[in-house]
């Protein structure tokens, strides 16, 4: 336990390690912000208009049609409507009509708008006896978003290889290593703790990562914890791997990028072209990442009971990396 407090630590001053745990929490945060956006509400109509200058069943037909900001001078509304950053049309009474301001930059639907507005509102009365039907559009977004939502979560799952991984090869080049095998621990004791340091970093960004982009049911509750626990476990078997296997830093990197690719593209690749139920799809499972990315991207859709078969493959893939490892390192010993 004292060491793997000290590993712990140590983390702390390991930039490489903090860049990677904060990484897909940053990226869940900025699609969790994103995600609100959509065209609809980015070109939702701005209009400026003076206070009481302007009849209130004439504010209230402009805030039918959008937002309505009033301002106390004419320089002030001229302002606002010349700032880059905004889009708004400014908008005064004249007699029994309107007239619209505009500062030459504005989007195109936006200039429409300003041209034909003072029509428009010539012709309100008209306009409030028709009818209207507004069919909302599907939004092509969500797709998007799932996808960039469970391509995060894997990469924080699998991200506790790297807290592995770099930690073993630091411990390499600063000569610990050697120290560590003159201690008096044992081999079995040195493995728990390098499996359990990235463990709990992959399993702690993954929930932190979840909780910024991902809502998840109570009924999903457990499910999704099974997932992560394995995957995070996994992950952990991978970066004892690369630990053992690169020389040095720079190889390491290499290795944790090509990992990390084979990981991530595969499954993708698999979700968007490869139909569900045929047999090439169903090899992709010999990869432990696709398992954890059909899982979570079923979790996404509500299809929990779709994703029994996923735990079960991760768990799989969990005993039998720990078996090939085991005898890797029992195969050097003899050596």
């Amino acid at each position: 336990m004292k060491g793997l407090k000290y590993q712990l630590k140590s983390i702390r001053y390991d930039k490489m390690c903090i860049l990677t745990f904060l990484l897909p929490v940053i990226v869940g945060i900025a699609i969790n912000l994103l995600s609100g956006m959509s065209f609809q509400s980015m070109s939702e109509t701005t209009f400026g208009v003076l206070e009481n200058s302007m009849a209130a069943d004439t504010v209230e037909w402009l805030q039918a049609g959008g937002t309505v900001a009033q301002y106390k001078t004419l320089d002030e509304l001229q302002n606002a409507v010349n700032n880059p950053s905004t889009q708004m049309i400014g908008v005064l009474q004249n007699g029994d009509t309107i007239q619209t301001i505009l500062s030459g930059d504005e989007l195109e639907v936006n200039k429409v708008i300003a041209n034909t507005l003072p029509q428009v509102y010539e012709n309100r009365a008209t306009q409030r006896s028709i009818t209207r039907s507004i069919i909302p559009a599907v939004s092509d977004n969500e797709g998007l978003k799932s996808l960039l939502i469970v391509i995060t979560l894997v990469t924080a799952m699998f991200m506790g290889c790297t807290f592995n991984a770099m930690n073993i090869i630091s411990e390499k080049e600063d000569g610990i290593e050697f120290i560590n095998q003159v201690l008096p621990m044992t081999t079995k004791s040195y493995v728990v703790q390098k499996t359990l340091l990235g463990f709990i970093g992959g399993t702690v960004s993954a929930i932190v990562t979840a909780f910024t982009c991902m809502r998840i049911e109570a009924v999903q509750l457990l499910p999704f914890l099974l997932i992560v626990l394995l995957s995070a476990y996994i992950s952990a078997l991978i970066g004892l791997f690369i630990g053992y296997f690169a020389a040095g830093l720079m190889v390491g990197i290499v290795y944790i990028k090509i990992v990390m690719v084979l990981f991530l593209a595969p499954p993708i690749f698999f979700y968007l072209v490869i139909p569900d139920n045929s047999i090439i799809f169903r090899l992709s499972y010999l990869l432990p990442s696709s398992a954890t990315f059909y899982g979570v991207m079923d979790l996404l859709k509500g299809k929990t009971e779709e994703i029994i078969p996923v735990p079960l493959v991760l768990l799989i893939h969990a005993v039998l990396w720990s078996v090939v490892y085991k005898l890797i390192r029992k195969n050097q010993y003899k050596a």
